[in-house]
């Protein structure tokens, strides 16, 4: 503590130092300006444009499966969305959460396919996705702009 003297007495000065607060605050600016950008997850694909109506908001995550421009597969629940699937895989993961859910109403599953992806890999995700137990699959496209 600092002593601050006048005229024989001894009184507390009381400051704060705010420069070790100023200090963490510019460091805690970096982390969030460098993790920003690494929080988009998924993968890019380039989505049809179409004129659609959007779904309502639903109580439950749907599953998307996503078909990239090459055919790779894509689950949003897997351990790793960002890593392709096998086909197998994907039916047996899509399976299980399906499972998992009550009955009264099913967990809505989409199919985000890339506009440049061959047609017969879309198919063959939706036909995996009604094998493992999917009773509507929806496909995701993107609005066009005005």
């Amino acid at each position: 503590m600092a002593y601050l003297e006048q005229r024989g007495s001894r009184r507390l000065l009381s400051e704060i130092n705010v420069v070790p607060f100023i200090d963490v605050m510019l460091v805690l600016l970096v982390i969030f300006m460098i993790t920003t950008p690494l929080l988009t997850q998924g993968v890019k694909v380039d989505l049809p444009k179409t004129t659609t109506k959007a779904l309502p908001p639903q109580q439950k995550e749907p599953l998307i499966v996503t078909v990239d421009a090459t055919g790779n597969f894509y689950l949003n629940i897997a351990d790793k969305p960002s890593v392709p699937i096998t086909p197998r895989a994907l039916s047996n993961l899509v399976s299980t959460q399906l499972a998992s859910s009550d009955n009264t109403e099913q967990r809505p599953v989409l199919v985000k396919g890339d506009k440049n992806t061959n047609y017969g890999k879309v198919v063959e995700a939706m036909a995996l996705l009604q094998q493992a137990g999917a009773k509507s699959v929806g496909l995701m496209t993107e609005p066009i702009q005005p």
